[in-house]
Formats: C-alpha cells, sequence, structure tokens
C-alpha cells in the first residue's frame, strides 16, 4: 500500500483546490482531484469564449466533472478574495506572484502537479534536466529500463502527465521524468537518480537572469538523500562545478575523459567505444559508430543515460537500445523523400544551441539543402549559429519573430560565403488558436515549405529547424512540427 498516496486521498477530501491553467499537465489533475472528493477552482487566463477553453468545459462536463471557474483579465484575482487549502501553479508561473503569495498568507498549500507526484510517488524516479538533449536522454533511459525488464512510466516535461495514474505505480516499477528549469523553479523534492545534461542560456525571458536558470537545475538533485545519485557533465564548466552541492554519488560523462579521480564513476569516449568507468573496472558497452541517431550530441546523450542506468541494467540491454533506438519525434525526424529530396522535422530545436547540434549531427553525414526556421527568442546567445548553419544549408527560409536574431548571425558568420535568405510574414503575430488566424499561420508555414522546396535539389534535404520556441504562433513545438508534417505530407 502507497501510505502517502492514502494519507493525501484522506487529507484532500472535501478541501477547496485552485489549479492555475487547464492546460495539457492540469487537465489530468483537475479530473484526479474532483475524484478525490476536492472542491477545484480551474483559473485560466485565456477568456470563456475561447476554444480550447470552451474544448476543455465540454470535455468536463463529458466525464461528469462539476468545476468552478476564474477566467480572463484579472482571473488571479479570486486568490485574493476566496480562501483555498491547496493552490496548484502552472510552472511558468512565478512563486512570488502577488496573488499566489496572498493564498499562501492565508495558509493555502502551495505547489505543482510534478512536486505532488514526485513526493507520492512509490518507485525510484529518475530525472533528467538541462539546457539541451533533455528529451533524447529522458526517452533512451526509459527505453534502457524496459530492455532491462522494468514497468516504466515515462512523463513530465515530456508530455505525459502522471500523478492521476500514481495508483497504478508499484514500488518496483521505475518512472522516468523530463524537468525543466520552468518546473524545477522553487521544487523541493529531487529525484532517487539525476541528470543533469548541460547548462547554455536560455529561458532568460522568464528566468531573472542566468544564475536564477542555474539555481533552479540544481533542485533536481539538492534534496537527495547520501544513497542517490546525481549525473553530470564533466565538460561543462557550471554542470561540473555542481559537484560541490550534491549530498549523492557523483558521476560523470563525456566524451574526452577528465582525470576527476577515483572517487567518481565516469561514462566516456575512449578510440571510439562508450565506457563505463567504477573502481577501476573498465566497461565496453557500444562502439559510437553502432548508435543508430547520428551527432556526437547523441554520443553524451547516451553516455549520460549509461550513467544513470548501469546500476540497474546490463550492459547488453544498454548496447541493444543503442543499436536500435530510432530518435523520439521532432528530432531529425524523416517525414518523407519526395522527387528526390528528403523532409525532416525537427521542430524541438526551441533554441540556438539546438540547431547547431542538428545542424552538426548533419554536417557529420556530409549532409546539403534547405532550412526552413523560426520561432520566438528567448533571449539566447546565437553566436556560432550561422556558421553551423551554413556548413549545411545555403539556402535558409525563415518565418518565425526571432528573424532579426537569425539575418544578423547569418550576416556576421558568413565569411564571404554566398546564401539565400526569404523571409516570410515578416513581424506577423497571428496565432493558431484563434479562428481568425489560424489560415494566416498555417498559409505562412506553407509558403515557407513551398519556398523550400523550389529551392532543394534532388539528393539534398529539406529541414524545419526553428531555433526558437513555438509560443510566437503555436500551442507547442509538437503542435508546429506536426502541422509541418502534414504540410510536407501533401505535397505533389
Amino acid at each position: 500500500m502507497n501510505l502517502k498516496l492514502e494519507g493525501f486521498k484522506k487529507d484532500i477530501k472535501g478541501k477547496r483546490a485552485a489549479v492555475i491553467g487547464v492546460g495539457i499537465s492540469n487537465r489530468p489533475l483537475i479530473s484526479w482531484l474532483y475524484k478525490l472528493g476536492a472542491e477545484v477552482t480551474a483559473f485560466d487566463r485565456l477568456s470563456e469564449d475561447d476554444p480550447s477553453i470552451l474544448k476543455a468545459k465540454e470535455d468536463f462536463k463529458d466525464q461528469g466533472v462539476e468545476l468552478n471557474w476564474s477566467l480572463g483579465e484579472g482571473y488571479l484575482k479570486a486568490l485574493k478574495d476566496r480562501e483555498f487549502d491547496y493552490v496548484f501553479k502552472t510552472p511558468k508561473m512565478r512563486y512570488e506572484t502577488e496573488e499566489l503569495q496572498a493564498a499562501k498568507m492565508k495558509g493555502a498549500v502551495l505547489t505543482t502537479e510534478m512536486e505532488l507526484f514526485m513526493d507520492l510517488c512509490p518507485c525510484k524516479i529518475f530525472a533528467v534536466t538541462g539546457s539541451d538533449g533533455k528529451t533524447t536522454t529522458t526517452t533512451v533511459i526509459s527505453e534502457i529500463l524496459k530492455q532491462g525488464g522494468y514497468k516504466v512510466f515515462l512523463g513530465g516535461n515530456i508530455g505525459t502527465p502522471l500523478l492521476d495514474r500514481v495508483e497504478e505505480i508499484e514500488d518496483k516499477d521505475m518512472v522516468v521524468l523530463e524537468l525543466s528549469s520552468f518546473q524545477l523553479l522553487g521544487m523541493r523534492k529531487s529525484a532517487d537518480v539525476a541528470v543533469v545534461t548541460n547548462i547554455t542560456p536560455n529561458h532568460l525571458d522568464f528566468h531573472k537572469d542566468y544564475d536564477e536558470y542555474i539555481d533552479s537545475k540544481k533542485n533536481i538533485f539538492l534534496y537527495q538523500a547520501p544513497f542517490n545519485k546525481v549525473v553530470l557533465n564533466s565538460a561543462c564548466d557550471i554542470t561540473l562545478n555542481m559537484r560541490d552541492e550534491a549530498r549523492g554519488q557523483v558521476c560523470f560523462f563525456s566524451q574526452e575523459k577528465k582525470d576527476m579521480g577515483p572517487l567518481y564513476e565516469y561514462a566516456y569516449l575512449e578510440d571510439g567505444d562508450l565506457i563505463y568507468e567504477k573502481k577501476d573496472q573498465k566497461i565496453h558497452i557500444v562502439n559510437e559508430k553502432e548508435i543508430f541517431i547520428p551527432g556526437k550530441h547523441n554520443v553524451e546523450n547516451f553516455l549520460s543515460a549509461i550513467s544513470a542506468t548501469i546500476d540497474f541494467v546490463k550492459p547488453e540491454d544498454i548496447a541493444y537500445v543503442a543499436r536500435n533506438f530510432k530518435g523520439v519525434p521532432h528530432r531529425i525526424e524523416f517525414v518523407r523523400e519526395l522527387e528526390g529530396v528528403r523532409y525532416y522535422n525537427s521542430s524541438i530545436d526551441t533554441s540556438p544551441n539546438r540547431t547547431m547540434n542538428t545542424m552538426n549531427a548533419l554536417r557529420d553525414r556530409n549532409e546539403k539543402g534547405v532550412l526552413i526556421c523560426g520561432g520566438a527568442d528567448k533571449k539566447c546567445i546565437y553566436d556560432g549559429l550561422g556558421d553551423a548553419i551554413l556548413n549545411v544549408c545555403d539556402r535558409i527560409v525563415i518565418y518565425g519573430t526571432n528573424a532579426p536574431f537569425v539575418k544578423d548571425i547569418l550576416q556576421k558568420e558568413a565569411k564571404d560565403r554566398e546564401y539565400t535568405l526569404i523571409e516570410i510574414g515578416e513581424g506577423t503575430s497571428d496565432v493558431y488558436e484563434f479562428p481568425e488566424t489560424r489560415d494566416a499561420v498555417v498559409g505562412c508555414m506553407k509558403e515557407a515549405l513551398l519556398k523550400a522546396r523550389e529551392m532543394a535539389r534532388p539528393g539534398e534535404l529539406v529541414i524545419m529547424s526553428n531555433i526558437g520556441t513555438s509560443y510566437d504562433h503555436f500551442r507547442h513545438f509538437e503542435h508546429r512540427g506536426d502541422l509541418f508534417k502534414d504540410l510536407v505530407k501533401e505535397l505533389k
């Protein structure tokens, strides 16, 4: 029996719960709390006539879930006017928000769906954070554990809420989570096995500064027990220095091994082989040429996954996944070939660094072609992006609000290399979610795709790698990528 869960069930019954945000992760939370006997109020800044709110209300009604609602401008005011026992904030809301603090001062427990899940979860939790490589590393860890014979629950920022499934989870199972800086900010619960892939400037449009962004990532391991484990990238100075704050076992990974002393276990690359070393024992896992998904960054993803899972599976389980894992959607995802041109979707590339990794992986495969890019800027560093793009794509179509940054870095780093750049829908702020602007959003992407098709030659590729978030026009990067794939499949 999950005693923590049973205790929470007794406590929440009849209590007043506020859930901020009626998005993907919170809808199962709302239904679950209601079924446990809570009086639930759903908060959202969208108005009552917004299509997504109308759909949410219809879905809840079909489930027999009766809610109170606080919507539109000033939707948070109810936190001051009413009293709540629990307030579940959306990840992208800061704890110091005035209305949240007002509810806390009146006695409300202020938490999140993810923090509560991690507290109630009865089994071992693996969690991955970092600026790049989170989703691939998280998925690889889950696949390795499955290959090792475990029942695995995969969730978090990867898109699948797990709190409403906590009763299915047994202590012998494994949970694998991807956690963003938004989810980790203010988190007071850490994973049993934590991975920090790397740290580069990201999401500085949300965080107060770079230090806060870094500190949020640390929460994935700061509250560990001494027998827990944290996996850190020794090639990144910021993650390397995190070892000084770790309470549990520290393990490092990097392509080139550093001399960290005998106390630390280490995953690294030696003569093309992925090696795990502990207590003078060198375990050869697989050769980098056998890893199915391309790119040096994916070698690093596997090194971090090896470090996380080596204590729970056999080396051959890891090698099997390396040879057979085909990647995750929206990451250099092959869509189709038409007239000798291959089309790829890499909508996950929501930062300059991600697109650089994608371009470098394509360069290593001697690929050439056309880049479709553009998204919303996150106050990231663009240095090196122009060079990485032009190593692969000398024809660029851009339609996002970060276009000025991309155009500027291309110009600075071209170094006499010639390229063609076409901008679509300059400065547009149209949003897919609203029917009156939906056609304009689809039209921009369709026009970008047709321009790319005109410029591509047989034997080349067309790849969408956005360099920014999807929030300028779309709900999330999956939405953007799915639309791109649909439009590619419609080409004749």
